[in-house]
């Protein structure tokens, strides 16, 4: 089955290997048929540490690394 992958924008990196992305989605409102925006934040493991607040991102679904860690950068 393929892992999933989502495209963010970096809020806080001040975790040691770990950022957190902002990922924002836009869907019709069922009833009204109004583009709605949605985000959800995820904890990413980034292993070197080289991604800084802003910086637009992809990451992928993983194996859970710690509590909250079930997704990892992917570097392009």
């Amino acid at each position: 089955m393929p892992k999933r992958i989502l495209q963010g924008e970096v809020v806080s990196d001040k975790t040691d290997k770990t950022v957190v992305v902002k990922v924002e989605r836009k869907f019709p409102h069922p009833l009204v048929k109004k583009i709605v925006r949605r985000s959800k934040k995820y904890h990413a493991h980034d292993e070197n540490n080289q991604f800084k607040v802003g910086d637009i991102v992809r990451i992928q679904e993983c194996r859970p690394v710690s509590k909250l860690k079930s997704w990892r950068v992917v570097a392009d």
